[in-house]
């Protein structure tokens, strides 16, 4: 197998919301009870979750989660100590160059050859791969990820972010089906971490690529992901839908009132006034599961409340630091 090492660069180049019934889905990824110690650290332990054909499926957890271990086991750098990965259906152990040949990645900081330009850079590591990578499809990857006006430009002009985006071109050189991404926006400004969000999406929804999203940016992977998981201390807290997850439990709830004195004096004498958080002007916000929801609206308008709007609220952050702050 040909394997292209950049540095801390790795790339395999050999070979919003949608709800779906993943009980009838393909797993891409399957790790069951995933386990690696160094001496002491238990940096996974008895890992399980299941990544879905089309998923773009975050990956998240605090510095030290165990996540860059999980990605180096799965891209076959270190072994685990017990457990089993499956990827295409197939052990990754009896079945690695096969499923290497399918996967891109891009882990860490990029690093290129610094004096050559970026399409030379995508052809020689192209032509080392053991793929015929064609002179049109090094400009489309180059396209696909902005750089192709700096195709001629040696790489040691470019920024930290343009680096990135070079690397996320070479990891989409030969088409895999199964994309692993660590990080893929760092050092990007906002513009480019748009670019880079919409082209996931793209990748996901029109070529039906199967995408691992590891990012500490979490606003990012609220608005890319379908599903996710959050580990902490190398162990998985919550796994599943990113919406049904974030609506799960008690939300926030705004509502913005057209008569918000009258509001204000029926919900002191109501059940509902144990609920309410904070008012100003003409907006209230209670604290409500997410069943409560209908039950205030409806408790409103029969005491002619004008109700503007109800919109409930909980954000990605506010979600992993609720699960990630309870410990191991």
């Amino acid at each position: 197998m040909s394997c292209v090492f950049a540095g801390s660069f790795f790339n395999f180049v050999l070979a919003k919301t949608i709800i779906k019934d993943y009980s009838v889905s393909e797993a891409v990824i399957e790790i069951k009870n995933l386990n690696k110690h160094f001496k002491d650290i238990k940096a996974v332990n008895d890992l399980s979750f299941n990544v879905y054909k089309g998923d773009v499926f975050g990956f998240l957890g605090p510095n030290g989660a165990g996540k860059s271990t999980t990605i180096r086991m799965l891209l076959t750098l270190i072994s685990p100590d017990s457990g089993s990965i499956k990827i295409f259906g197939k052990d990754l152990v009896k079945h690695r160059l096969e499923i290497l040949r399918n996967t891109g990645a891009i882990i860490e900081k990029p690093d290129f050859y610094g004096y050559l330009t970026a399409y030379k850079n995508l052809e020689i590591l192209g032509s080392i791969s053991g793929h015929e990578i064609p002179k049109n499809r090094i400009m489309e990857v180059l396209e696909l990820v902005g750089l192709e006006k700096r195709f001629k430009s040696k790489v040691k002009t470019f920024s930290h972010g343009m680096k990135q985006r070079l690397g996320l071109a070479q990891s989409l050189l030969h088409n895999p089906e199964l994309i692993i991404l660590d990080e893929p926006t760092t050092g990007l400004d906002p513009q480019g971490m748009k670019e880079i969000r919409d082209l996931i999406l793209m990748l996901s929804k029109e070529q039906h690529k199967t995408i691992l999203l590891s990012s500490h940016l979490l606003n990012e992977v609220e608005i890319t992901a379908n599903r996710m998981i959050i580990i902490n201390k190398g162990n998985a807290k919550v796994e599943g839908d990113v919406r049904e997850l974030l609506f799960a439990g008690k939300l926030n709830v705004k509502v913005d009132v057209g008569n918000p004195e009258d509001l204000n004096r029926i919900v002191t004498e109501s059940r509902w006034g144990s609920f309410l958080d904070s008012k100003s002007n003409s907006t209230f916000i209670f604290n409500l599961e997410t069943k409560e929801i209908p039950e205030l609206n409806r408790f409103m308008v029969s005491n002619n409340i004008e109700v503007l709007s109800i919109v409930p609220t909980r954000s990605l952050e506010e979600y992993f630091l609720s699960i990630t702050e309870k410990g191991a």
